[in-house]
């Protein structure tokens, strides 16, 4: 099947890259690795709402045509399809950026957020300008148009026990995605850190490969994560959005209006997704729903403390081991700022 899907995507993007030759210069191909339904998937309602926006606001000289559910690669692939000007829009995952741009592991800070509004405020925000501007100049050839919601905080599952102290992750073998950050976080919470591709991770928790795994709740319950995992425990631990790109060429080759156009549907796409994460969370196809079939525990003041002890100083020498003073830079902005809208109450 893998052999079969790896065929499929080559002749998509051969088809995809020989209309380029032949386009107007007003189409944007943007591909992501998510499902293609808006009401399901906060990535595909980001990309509808931004494609409706832009079809409609420039009198159709700009269209938008999605390629979703990995039509034409992985995330990291697409990275490099829209540097390389075949495709014209992305939105990426941190991991799939951070071969590209490895600053943007300082987004990894573990229990920076207090709330999902605070996240909002930091992206939108004097830290999201710097890492958007930080972006477009290491790679010099895409224009970051935001940062959209990937799902919410991550909670993390496992098969073994119920997780609520520092010695209750002991032994317990957690998935982390590829980033070196991830699984410094993980290994100081005592737990094992096991990088493992997105394809195999249902299929490694049915067979105890892994013992759990870290997601936001909504990809927790789209990946059916509860079948094979007995316990989640709302760590809000890490919060990822994605990083909404654009190919410099092309968008420098619009009229000033249809960027206008282009930044605005931007905007919109990041508050869809932002709206769709937080009503999954709270649906029967979120929490509400997992509820019935996993055991949940929410963490008190003391238990997140501990772990935030824990974890930040051992992510915050891997930064300085690992990355520039550039990154240092970064991330000491996104403290200040996160830590500006952790204290900024709700029309306070």
């Amino acid at each position: 099947m893998k052999t079969i899907s790896q065929g499929f995507a080559a002749i998509v993007l051969t088809a995809v890259a020989a209309s380029t030759a032949f386009a107007d210069g007003g189409v944007i191909r943007f591909g992501h690795d998510n499902q293609t339904d808006p009401f399901e998937n906060p990535a595909h309602a980001c990309t509808a709402v931004f494609a409706n926006i832009v079809t409609a606001d420039t009198n159709g000289s700009v269209s938008v045509e999605v390629f979703g559910s990995n039509q034409l690669g992985s995330a990291s692939e697409h990275v490099q399809q829209l540097r390389d000007g075949i495709i014209q829009a992305t939105l990426t995952s941190t991991g799939a950026l951070a071969s590209y741009y490895p600053r943007i592991d300082v987004l990894n800070l573990p229990f920076a957020f207090a709330n999902n509004a605070a996240t909002y405020h930091v992206f939108d925000g004097l830290f999201g300008q710097a890492l958007a501007a930080d972006i477009e100049e290491t790679l010099g050839d895409v224009v970051v148009l935001g940062f959209p919601d990937t799902g919410g905080f991550f909670a993390v599952t496992n098969s073994q026990r119920p997780i609520a102290n520092l010695s209750d992750f002991d032994g317990i073998r957690i998935r982390t995605m590829t980033l070196p950050s991830h699984q410094t976080i993980v290994q100081a919470l005592g737990a094992e850190a096991y990088p493992l591709s997105w394809g195999e991770v249902y299929s490694g928790l049915q067979t105890g490969v892994i013992d759990g795994q870290m997601n936001p709740i909504p990809i927790i319950s789209f990946a059916n994560f509860a079948e094979v995992q007995q316990y989640m425990t709302l760590t809000n631990h890490l919060f990822s959005p994605y990083t909404f790109m654009i190919n410099r060429d092309f968008f420098e080759n619009l009229s000033e209006s249809e960027r206008v156009t282009l930044r605005v549907a931007a905007e919109n796409c990041v508050a869809a997704s932002r709206g769709l994460s937080r009503i999954i969370e709270a649906s029967d196809r979120g929490l509400a729903g997992l509820m019935d079939n996993i055991e949940v525990t929410a963490l008190t003041a003391e238990q997140r403390a501990a772990m935030v002890a824990a974890t930040q100083p051992a992510f915050e020498a891997h930064i300085s081991e690992n990355l520039d003073a550039k990154a240092l830079e970064l991330l000491t902005l996104f403290r200040e700022q996160v830590a500006l809208a952790n204290a900024n109450a709700y029309l306070d």
